[in-house]
């Protein structure tokens, strides 16, 4: 068995017996690995996000909470394929990249087979040129996304005239491979869309930002015609 297939395997063990921790000693056994194998296995584990924990003293172990993880999820090669290529498309400079590798991670861990093999093998003939990207104006832009409070920037248009602005997020815009932040723009008291490559400071604030129609705030501009991915449709809410 190889380490990927053996992350997964270490996974489904711990859903199979929660809420019983398991020991060490016990995944060596059953993968016929060392007891260090293991330990370097489940920090990794860790290191990715799935949610396990360790229990010390008698009768404790390694655990996992199976309300926080997926069950098995079974891939074509086509569909490993197409998450091969759709990972690639984010970035360094995509907005969650951070959180799109740690994803990534957990996915390969769940292919075995077929699956793995196409997805290792197409990931293997893909190259990208990425641009140049600030972690720290992402980091902001996410908070201030996930938590919709109000962000405060320095923004360079695409005359090279630069200015500071107090911004109410609607959400994100995708075109020609750029990430537009589509917001309420305090400054100039209408809808806007900011190039995230061209935002260059950004500070995320605690003040809560008004609800925005994010259809409204692109009505009238050159992202009037822009629709949800149908890709997106399955994380969509209930109408």
């Amino acid at each position: 068995m190889n380490r990927t297939a053996r992350l997964y395997a270490l996974v489904e063990e711990m859903r199979a017996a929660a809420p019983r921790p398991l020991t060490i000693a016990a995944f060596a056994a059953r993968f016929e690995v060392s007891t260090r194998t293991v330990q370097r296995d489940l920090q990794t584990l860790m290191e990715t996000g799935v949610p396990v924990r360790a229990t010390p003293g008698r009768g404790g172990g390694w655990s996992i909470d199976p309300r926080m993880t997926l069950p098995p999820i079974h891939f074509t090669a086509d569909e490993a394929s197409a998450l091969a290529v759709a990972l690639a498309a984010a970035d360094a400079s995509a907005p969650y990249a951070g959180a799109a590798r740690t994803a990534a991670q957990k996915i390969a861990a769940s292919m075995t087979g077929p699956a793995a093999v196409a997805a290792q093998e197409l990931a293997a003939r893909i190259v990208a040129l990425t641009s140049p990207s600030d972690p720290t104006v992402r980091a902001a832009v996410e908070q201030a996304l996930t938590t919709n409070t109000v962000l405060r920037l320095s923004y360079i248009d695409a005359a090279g005239r630069e200015s500071d602005r107090a911004v109410e997020p609607a959400g994100l815009l995708t075109a020609d491979g750029r990430w537009y932040l589509i917001a309420w723009c305090r400054t100039r008291r209408a809808g806007r869309g900011f190039r995230l490559d061209r935002i260059t400071a950004a500070v995320p604030t605690t003040e809560q930002a008004q609800p925005q129609d994010l259809t409204e705030l692109l009505r009238g501009s050159a992202g009037a015609g822009a629709v949800q991915p149908t890709t997106l449709d399955p994380l969509a809410p209930p109408p």
